[in-house]
């Protein structure tokens, strides 16, 4: 899988780019910046955007959504716990376990509740990597004191989900670096205080 990230706006949110080769299809994943950085590289590389993958529904991981999703026409996804507190269409609802598929590789929805009601992450087994939205960062997690936010849910997310990924997953979270798990087990001491 190829990863082009792009980084922006007040809160220097990431939003990526996924795909396999160029003239393929891809996903755009949390297009939280300028839609212009995201439309230019996707004609660019002469993709076929298939969908706009959301990890969850606040302003700064949606807010090229609806250009993107009209200029290619092509469907917005979103767990519908979030789907209430989004102020667009959503036109696929996410479940935890649903896959996706990148030209032979597949992406799998997980629901990762905490930050927000509506949470997700998407993994890769092929290219061992999970995109994590604000459930996790390198060395800290999602707040939980936003509009559905749960501790007690983001405490069982790292527990009972989290916890379960190998030391080489790297997770490519909503802010800040890429890292693996071993990293994380090691620095991110607000995980390691929940497991």
């Amino acid at each position: 899988m190829k990863i082009k990230k792009f980084t922006g706006g007040l809160l220097e949110s990431n939003g990526y780019v996924i795909y396999q080769e160029r003239g393929g299809a891809c996903y755009v994943i949390d297009p939280g910046n300028s839609s212009k950085t995201f439309i230019k590289y996707i004609e660019e590389m002469q993709l076929e955007l298939k969908g706009i993958l959301l990890t969850h529904h606040h302003s700064d991981h949606v807010a090229a959504v609806r250009k993107l999703a009209d200029r290619f026409e092509c469907p917005v996804c979103m767990h519908s716990a979030d789907a209430d507190y989004y102020r667009d269409n959503v036109d696929v609802f996410l479940e935890d376990g649903q896959i996706f598929d990148l030209d032979g590789e597949s992406l799998r929805v997980i629901h990762t509740p905490g930050h927000t009601a509506g949470g997700v992450c998407f993994y890769s087994e092929k290219s061992k990597l999970v995109f994590t939205g604000d459930t996790i960062f390198d060395t800290d997690l999602g707040r939980t004191d936003l509009p559905g936010g749960s501790e007690s849910e983001l405490n069982m997310t790292c527990r009972d989900i989290i916890n379960g990924w190998s030391n080489e997953i790297y997770i490519y979270p909503g802010h800040g670096p890429s890292c693996n798990m071993k990293k994380v087990r090691k620095f991110n001491e607000e995980f390691i205080s929940r497991v």
